[in-house]
């Protein structure tokens, strides 16, 4: 016979999978010049799965990144209907493409996410290692020429 004890414990475990279970989606953030432009109002745009909750966002990107998430807004874009065809005697049909959906996560003041600023550093960085290896590539051509004239 099972005791209360022994009930509460096992709600507890199975509330813990649950819990483990809802931030294991993949949440992706969105790079685009409307997300750039909102970055400056510490609001963070993502793609997340269809069935993703506020709550479950919020504990995602908290988990994540490691941020305080102030305020957390969904919006779920419909697929757009579309047409095909199935052969030259027959009626064309329609079909809807997938939904989408997007949130729009406020951070606290101070904190910042910072997979969109890797980015920048990242493309930064890679002009710089080129201009450099432009400039050994021309130096060096100069120093072969210079040997050629001096062999001659």
């Amino acid at each position: 016979m099972a005791t209360a004890k022994d009930t509460k414990t096992t709600v507890k475990k199975v509330e813990e999978k649950t819990l483990e279970k809802v931030t294991l989606f993949e949440i992706t953030p969105r790079a685009t010049e409307k997300t750039y432009a909102e970055q400056s109002k510490r609001t963070y745009v993502f793609s997340v799965p269809l069935f993703a909750s506020k709550q479950q966002v919020k504990a995602a990107v908290e988990a994540e990144f490691k941020v305080t998430v102030t305020d957390v807004r969904v919006l779920t874009r419909k697929g757009k209907k579309t047409r095909y065809s199935k052969g030259k005697h027959q009626y064309p049909g329609t079909t809807f493409r997938r939904d989408h959906k997007f949130a729009y996560v406020t951070v606290k003041e101070g904190d910042k996410i910072p997979v969109f600023q890797e980015e920048e550093a990242k493309e930064e960085e890679t002009k710089a290692d080129k201009k450099a290896k432009k400039a050994e590539a021309k130096e060096a051509k100069k120093a072969e020429k210079a040997e050629k004239k001096g062999d001659k």
